[in-house]
């Protein structure tokens, strides 16, 4: 049985260290990654930090990562299959975690698997009808503190036909972590219809030795000399004095408890661009997404009317193999500052990205709350507005057969929240010859703040950018500042969803 999960490493994710006196850093690292010796009380780690401050604040469910996936070919064993979930919960402890308030701050209390089972329920349906059953079970919030963050359902449209929905709390998942557990759950189900348990080899480490080596690897804030306090200082210097918020032409503006309801605009470059942007990217000793990024930075400049602009991407924190096939959150955001007005043309912007990338990757450990704490800003006004993930997806030899005589596809939740004004989540595509084949994937907005008509420029404005840089354009950065009309992109293109 094989799964449509992509494999969710962007080029950045993957990145190399920064410079040598980065790579000297890792290979010197006297803490090296290692099984660790439980404290009293586990911390949450890094990246989980802004989750728990968001459900604290009411938006849980603004973090629920929702997938569905059909499963067909012959009978499926219901039985089997809420047995493998089951197993999967006990072999990653943050699927059984529970993340409580205290006096000294939250803190992950990992529940005994004999303990921690979920009520897999069945239920009848119909193709008509799934997209809205599914969408209504992913958009329940989680309880952080007294509940697993995990629930699943299974829809059954027939003895050969079934859809699995699974929703896991961002604060327990990322999404390097869908590939581990869903390959997991399918060794899981097969050993189980087969009247085993399954046949795993054990983990290296888990996530909260993770999360008790990141804490000793950063050492204390009170400490200056530590990573942390270092991390801390980086990022106060590099984000002072930037406007924030910027004036994106919203059609709307939000009082009190904001609306992550959203929307999507569909964005694909075909193979001829990704290929061409492949090449100025090595030309210049940069990468696609730092091409990317460029392209996005314009068009939030543009649209905000602001030479001074804050996008995010996210890191994946899984530089060490150890963390390949562990399901837990080690993926932040990181920040760049692109000051566009100090770009006199295109090369000097790209360089100028490829420095604020490389530099932000080198600092990837600081919590957004932390960092809001840090800096002299409202604490009412967001870190950043705009985001632009990249992913990569590699397509698998062509003839591979189905484990199990099943085949598995994923399906639409008809979940869609935007986090955040303005964000991209687009993926690479290679062939099975690592031949590029394009780049797609969805442009998030809230429909509180934006029409559907602003969305779309927003997205061709970015495109456009994207058309411009991967066709070698060298000239000025100033003309490409003024929000561009409506156009239709000679090879990429959007659709609204």
């Amino acid at each position: 049985m094989s799964l449509p999960v992509a494999a969710w490493t962007s080029p950045v994710e993957r990145r190399k260290p920064a410079d040598v006196t980065e790579l000297l850093r890792i290979v010197t690292d006297p803490t090296p990654l290692r099984r660790m010796p439980r404290a009293p009380k586990i911390p949450l780690a890094p990246a989980q930090e802004r989750m728990w401050h968001a459900a604290a604040a009411g938006y849980s469910a603004d973090w629920n990562v929702a997938r569905a996936f059909r499963i067909r070919g012959k009978a499926v064993n219901i039985t089997a299959l809420v047995m493998a979930i089951d197993d999967v919960m006990r072999r990653h402890a943050p699927l059984r975690t529970c993340y409580p308030a205290t006096a000294t701050g939250p803190v992950q209390v990992v529940m005994d698997a004999d303990v921690a089972r979920i009520d897999v329920r069945v239920v009848d349906s119909f193709a008509g009808e799934l997209t809205e059953r599914i969408a209504e079970f992913g958009s329940r919030a989680f309880d952080l503190g007294t509940e697993v963050p995990i629930r699943a359902r299974v829809y059954r449209l027939g003895a050969r036909d079934v859809v699995l929905a699974l929703v896991v709390h961002h604060i327990s998942l990322d999404g390097q972590s869908l590939g581990p557990l869903m390959r997991d759950l399918v060794t899981a189900y097969l050993a189980r219809v087969a009247r085993q348990a399954p046949a795993w080899q054990p983990l290296p480490v888990d996530y909260i030795d993770y999360t008790l080596w990141k804490h000793e690897y950063l050492g204390a804030y009170e400490d200056p000399g530590s990573r942390a306090s270092t991390q801390l200082r980086y990022w106060a210097n590099n984000l002072v004095g930037r406007p924030i918020p910027l004036e994106l032409p919203y059609e709307r503006t939000c009082s009190g408890h904001r609306d992550a309801a959203g929307a999507m605009v569909r964005v694909h470059l075909d193979a001829d661009i990704h290929r061409t942007l492949l090449i100025r990217a090595r030309q210049g000793g940069s990468s696609v997404f730092m091409l990317l990024q460029t392209a996005f930075a314009v068009a939030v400049s543009a649209f905000a009317k602001s030479a001074d602009v804050t996008v995010a991407t996210a890191v994946s924190g899984r530089e060490d193999p150890l963390l390949a096939d562990i399901v837990g959150n080690l993926a932040d955001d990181v920040l760049m500052r692109i000051r566009l007005d100090r770009a006199a043309d295109m090369p000097e912007l790209l360089d100028q990205v490829r420095r604020a990338a490389l530099a932000a990757f080198a600092n990837p450990d600081t919590s957004n709350p932390r960092l809001l704490r840090a800096l002299p800003q409202d604490p009412n006004h967001p870190l950043f507005q705009a985001t632009l993930i990249l992913q990569r997806d590699d397509a698998a030899p062509p003839g591979a057969p189905g484990a199990g005589g099943l085949e598995v596809s994923e399906v639409p939740t008809g979940i869609v929240r935007a986090k955040h004004d303005l964000e991209f989540g687009l993926t690479e595509h290679y062939d099975h010859t690592g031949a590029p084949t394009g780049i797609d994937g969805p442009f998030l907005y809230p429909t509180a703040l934006f029409d559907p008509e602003t969305a779309e420029r927003f997205a061709e404005k970015f495109l456009a950018t994207v058309e411009l840089i991967a066709t070698g354009y060298t000239g000025p950065i100033a003309p490409l500042l003024a929000d561009a009309p409506r156009r239709r992109p000679r090879r990429g293109r959007t659709r609204p969803e």
